[in-house]
């Protein structure tokens, strides 16, 4: 840390003198232009970038199938708009892996293609992205997958199991815009101020929307199992029904706390949300009791989706932990 003294000149102007190994180090000199940023009682100071689109190389010849696909993602998150991937001799197998990350991510296309390199793109402004957006997206697919798969199995319904595993993607998708906006917020304090939301919250609604995500792998992991189970007893799939509603009451309270304006709201709708689990908890135990009725390969089955529905819950009551945090006073 270095410290400089605020001077005035002019009678009415302050001035403060900039470290010179922090000029240095980031090409800062007479008549380069600098951006500052206010926030609270800080003031962010950036050197002004001509670049609005970051460009990134990754050499891809090591890299094949899941490896890859990852590898894209990470530099997408990562914030870069232009993706060149360079090898000796790009494979099929490997031109296979890029295109399947292209389309698990949102606004990506490959834009050029040789033998030894392909350019993918994000062709999305970045001024269309909002991440209270994409979040409550996120909300509304994970919370009709967690209800769609509950009734694919007590209806025996196979067609909505498998709709409810194909909506999986979506929610993933989301969670890597809403994971690369955040990534963007902490990068660049432009990038803050052009999205209109502090960077605290932007925190909350990252950590807020990865629970999202669980709840929807959650749901697809009721869909595949309800794919094996045949018919259950009226009386377990009344009482997983039930436990169902109690998990997306928690869901709901917890993320209309979490979008709240009003903190006592928050506070309120939080705190109801916690409570909650409490009697979830209670639930589950009632029907783990019926399940030692059943044939134990079914009642296996069955104690997986009890438990899945119970961290669902689990998930909420994370998700209003973060709003009580959010809606606390600021030091």
């Amino acid at each position: 840390m270095e410290t400089r003294k605020v001077q005035v000149t002019g009678g009415s102007t302050y001035t403060v003198s900039l470290p010179k190994s922090w000029a240095t180090d980031n090409q800062v000199s007479a008549g380069t232009t600098v951006e500052f940023y206010p926030e609270d009682d800080s003031l962010l100071l950036t050197p002004q970038s001509d670049v609005d689109r970051q460009e990134g190389t990754l050499d891809v010849s090591s890299l094949e199938d899941d490896r890859l696909t990852r590898a894209v993602m990470t530099m997408y998150v990562s914030g870069f708009d232009l993706i060149r991937l360079e090898a000796n001799r790009i494979t099929t197998d490997q031109r296979r892996a890029i295109r399947s990350a292209t389309q698990s991510l949102v606004g990506v296309e490959v834009l050029e293609e040789t033998t030894d390199s392909v350019v993918i793109q994000d062709l999305l402004d970045s001024s269309e992205l909002s991440i209270v957006n994409a979040v409550t997206r996120m909300r509304l697919i994970s919370s009709s997958m967690l209800e769609d798969a509950t009734t694919a199995l007590v209806e025996n319904d196979d067609d909505i199991a498998r709709d409810v595993i194909e909506r999986d993607d979506d929610v993933d998708r989301l969670w890597l815009v809403v994971s690369r906006i955040f990534r963007a917020t902490l990068r660049s304090p432009r990038a803050a101020e052009e999205l209109g939301v502090p960077r605290e919250d932007c925190f909350d609604y990252h950590s807020s929307a990865r629970q999202l995500e669980r709840v929807a792998d959650h749901a697809v992991k009721i869909s595949q199992l309800a794919l094996k189970l045949g018919e259950i007893p009226e009386e377990v799939a009344d009482a997983l029904v039930a436990l169902r509603e109690d998990a997306f009451d928690v869901l709901e309270k917890s993320l209309d706390a979490l979008f709240a304006d009003d903190s006592d709201e928050a506070n309120r709708l939080g705190h109801a949300a916690r409570e909650r689990i409490l009697e979830i908890d209670e639930h589950t135990r009632t029907i783990d009791d019926m399940l030692r009725e059943l044939e134990p390969m079914q009642a296996q089955s069955l104690g997986l989706i009890v438990d899945s529905l119970s961290r669902s819950a689990d998930y909420g009551g994370n998700i209003a932990e973060t709003a009580l945090q959010k809606a606390a006073p600021s030091p």
